[in-house]
């Protein structure tokens, strides 16, 4: 998640404390749900960038819905609290040259599943400063001391440096649990996990971009890709239907996706991407036409910064609008007071199409014949 999504959050939040009141009930396009896969309830990452944390733990939980393991609230901050010190890492040793910040991806959720496992929201909450997360405080001081270590004229680096990072990791986000007492057992973080049957290895991040060879993996250049996660490549229509099969299936997606568009609106609850701008509110209470997205225009928009990582959200389902438009319905984290369907955004085809830089999901959930191509097991 980029400057700018943290900057439109907050203006976001304001807006709908002064306009949204009404807004949960109202759905100018009448639009119903085709297909609702089980989710959880939405929640407000608050004044923080953890929208990836938020989306991934929520597609998580879906997941382990559909495993038949019941629901369960997960706990996102435990998977925030154990990424940092891996930005850390990445950012010392490229001697303060890479990206640190509040921003992560959905991989790196999994990748700290497979390390560190899981604990309940009920174990593990990540404090909260006037009943609300905020780590913009911490965000600075913590980079404060990477730049200090990346400065240091001492020559050799002490160890001592981790020691104080984590010491404010702590003090802001507190310790994370070594053991805890869930539903009248012991457990570890990673012993959760596996009671959960979850398996990181099960789950992939696909793409569509023409940069790079089609059926193939490499390491998307976004800003928050500091762990190099590695994204199969596709062209836009199997990408397409990569999402559309795994949702007929029961299986939903965590989504990586631009939110600077104006045809984005969580107030109405709606991503468009109108081929005319009508102005503020109107084309969200009408039908319009919208943008034709080709692989070419997708890759140009990409290219010009115009599509970018901004946040995370959560795929949970389809509906369509009285005109017949299809939307794909996308959990967000930005609460649910004021914000149209609830705190969920129904996307447009041609919205993700354009706008979705990735999506991450099981490896079952892919057709048979793109999982050939790929050479996914």
């Amino acid at each position: 998640m980029n400057k700018f999504f943290k900057t439109a959050f907050l203006g976001i939040m304001t807006l709908a404390a002064f306009e949204g009141k009404a807004q949960n009930d109202k759905n100018p396009r009448s639009i119903k749900p085709v297909i609702d896969i089980d989710a959880t309830e939405v929640k407000s990452q608050d004044r923080t960038g953890t929208c990836w944390s938020f989306a991934t733990t929520s597609f998580i939980e879906s997941e382990l819905i559909r495993m038949g393991k019941g629901a369960h609230n997960i706990s996102e901050m435990y998977n925030v609290r154990n990424v940092y010190p891996k930005k850390a890492e990445v950012y010392v040793r490229n001697h303060g040259k890479a990206q640190f910040g509040e921003g992560s991806l959905a991989h790196d959720v999994i990748n700290s599943v497979r390390e560190y496992g899981m604990v309940p929201e009920s174990v593990y909450t990540g404090l909260k400063f006037d009943n609300r997360y905020n780590h913009a405080e911490m965000s600075n001081i913590l980079k404060k001391i990477l730049q200090g270590v990346v400065e240091n004229k001492g020559r050799t680096l002490s160890k001592k440096w981790k020691e104080a990072y984590n010491a404010v990791l702590d003090v802001y986000m507190g310790s994370a649990p070594e053991t805890f007492e869930y539903e009248g057992k012991m457990y570890t973080p990673k012993s959760f996990a596996d009671m959960l049957g979850m398996n990181p290895d099960d789950y992939i991040t696909v793409t569509s971009f023409t940069h790079q060879p089609y059926y193939s993996q490499f390491i998307l250049q976004v800003p928050d890709n500091f762990s190099d996660g590695m994204f199969y490549n596709l062209p836009l229509d199997e990408y397409m239907e990569v999402i559309d099969h795994a949702l007929k299936n029961g299986y939903t997606l965590s989504l990586d996706a631009d939110v600077s568009e104006k045809g984005f609106s969580s107030k109405h609850g709606l991503a468009i991407v109108p081929t005319e701008y009508k102005g503020k509110d109107a084309f969200f209470k009408e039908n319009v036409s919208e943008v034709s997205v080709t692989s070419e225009s997708r890759q140009e928009a990409y290219d010009n910064y115009q599509t970018t990582d901004d946040h995370l959200m959560h795929i949970t389902g389809t509906g369509k609008d009285k005109y017949g438009n299809k939307y794909f319905k996308v959990k967000n984290s930005w609460g649910s007071n004021g914000l149209g369907f609830g705190g969920n955004i129904y996307m447009s085809d041609s919205y993700m199409r354009l706008k979705s830089i990735s999506v991450l999901l099981h490896k079952d959930a892919l057709p048979k014949n793109v999982k050939k191509k790929l050479g996914v097991k």
